[in-house]
């Protein structure tokens, strides 16, 4: 593995996953899976009346660069909306699949600039946006 790409930074954020244990009360929680690695992510989600992001869980198993990028998520959603994450997650899968050479307006997302390179790894770093997104797109269909 290439040390640009696993480097301590990653490590570190990946273990950040810890601080977003998964909300057994949360009413909104969707679970992805990557055919590719068999990473697999549970996001949980709740709602202010505002329809932002409140509070989030994640169950992150996944590779380090899954967890990492789960928690870069987790800690850029709080107060977004389902479009405001929605595009990020967007912006993020035409970065790594090199439609754009521009990183997503998201904090912190820069710091697995890298993985563009590596794209059997793209689906574990796309797990928790796509959960979340899909999570919040049927909260605003079921209202």
């Amino acid at each position: 593995m290439s040390g640009a790409l696993y480097n301590i930074d990653v490590l570190r954020m990946a273990a950040r996953v810890a601080e977003f244990p998964p909300l057994a009360d949360a009413p909104l929680r969707e679970e992805r899976r990557s055919p590719t690695c068999g990473s697999r992510m549970t996001v949980t989600l709740m709602l202010g009346e505002d329809g932002r992001v409140r509070a989030i869980g994640l169950d992150a198993k996944a590779c380090a660069l899954g967890q990492a990028a789960a928690a870069i998520m987790a800690l850029g959603a709080i107060g977004r909306n389902g479009p405001e994450i929605a595009a990020a997650g967007e912006a993020w899968r035409a970065y790594l699949a090199g439609e754009t050479d521009t990183l997503p307006d998201w904090p912190g997302i820069g710091l697995l600039a890298a993985g563009k390179d590596y794209p059997a790894r793209h689906p574990s770093m796309r797990l928790a946006f796509e959960a979340a997104s899909a999570a919040l797109d049927r909260a605003a269909v079921n209202g």
